[in-house]
């Protein structure tokens, strides 16, 4: 996969963040090399591994889901936060 000034432009937008343009040529040769490096698992053959839902043998152990409400934990956490309401975070409008 070739990554061009265009992808640079596209990630940049899509993640949020600023490149700037002394940056890009650096930016595209290390993107290259890290897809580079992903592209190469196309090569290793699994042909003889059988598919698998999952890596721990005989499934994931599930435990029951039981709400734990810590009033000191949520007060720390919305204490950090530029803003918030009656321990919500408040936040920007995105969708007219």
């Amino acid at each position: 996969m070739a990554i061009d000034n265009k992808t640079i432009d596209k990630l940049a937008k899509l993640s949020s963040l600023e490149v700037n343009e002394d940056r890009k040529e650096t930016l595209i040769q290390e993107l290259e090399e890290i897809v580079g490096f992903v592209e190469n698992l196309n090569d290793i053959d699994v042909s003889h591994v059988d598919a698998t839902f999952t890596t721990v043998e005989g499934g994931a152990m599930l435990r029951e889901d039981v709400a734990v409400t810590n009033t000191q934990l949520s007060d720390e956490i919305i204490k950090n936060s530029p803003k918030s309401e009656d321990g919500y975070f408040i936040v920007p409008k995105i969708i007219e």
